[in-house]
């Protein structure tokens, strides 16, 4: 498994705050410092990774486009598959879609139908948790193709925002925490 030196007080230190981007008001969680440093990101795979292994995780599915980032090494690292859960029309076979809200209208993801088998279990990546309508609608997508997700994890958490409440109940996990 990857190195694990490094802190969860390190990865947020890395954080860069960008106010009013991508509009004003908004106080940006900027990860690419994170990216950027070798021992930082194979330090958040870690993290990210927790206790799971290949005896307790199928698939590692990452949510577009930043849980790619993550959720690809994470498969890597533990050599099982990686599933994208992408935007509705960016996958080129049959898909499961599903919906949710957004503060400002609505948005679609989808996974192939053959993504995930029956029982798989499976573990749900991205960067960033917020409202949690995109992490509750991958959660449901890896249902309606027939897989189990054993936990969600995030590397950063706006917690004020209460995301994990539409995550019903999986396991949500977050490294850093607002």
């Amino acid at each position: 498994m990857a190195s694990n030196d490094v802190t969860l007080e390190e990865l947020e230190a890395a954080i860069r705050n960008v106010p009013d981007f991508p509009q004003e008001g908004i106080q940006f969680k900027d990860i690419t410092p994170v990216l950027g440093n070798a021992r930082l990101l194979d330090g958040s795979i870690s993290h990210l990774l927790g206790e799971h292994t290949a005896d307790t995780v199928n698939v590692v599915a990452g949510i577009d486009a930043r849980g790619f980032i993550f959720g690809a090494a994470m498969a890597r690292e533990l050599g099982v598959g990686f599933v994208p859960i992408r935007k509705k029309g960016k996958l080129p076979w049959q898909t499961h879609e599903e919906s949710y809200d957004l503060e400002y209208g609505s948005n679609t993801i989808a996974i192939h139908t053959d993504a995930v088998t029956n029982g798989h279990r499976v573990l749900l990546v991205d960067d960033l948790l917020a409202t949690g309508g995109t992490a509750a609608a991958a959660a449901n997508l890896v249902a309606k193709a027939g897989g189990r997700v054993v936990e969600s994890v995030f590397f950063i958490e706006l917690g004020f925002l209460d995301g994990r409440a539409k995550m019903g109940d999986v396991p949500v996990r977050a490294l850093v925490k607002y």
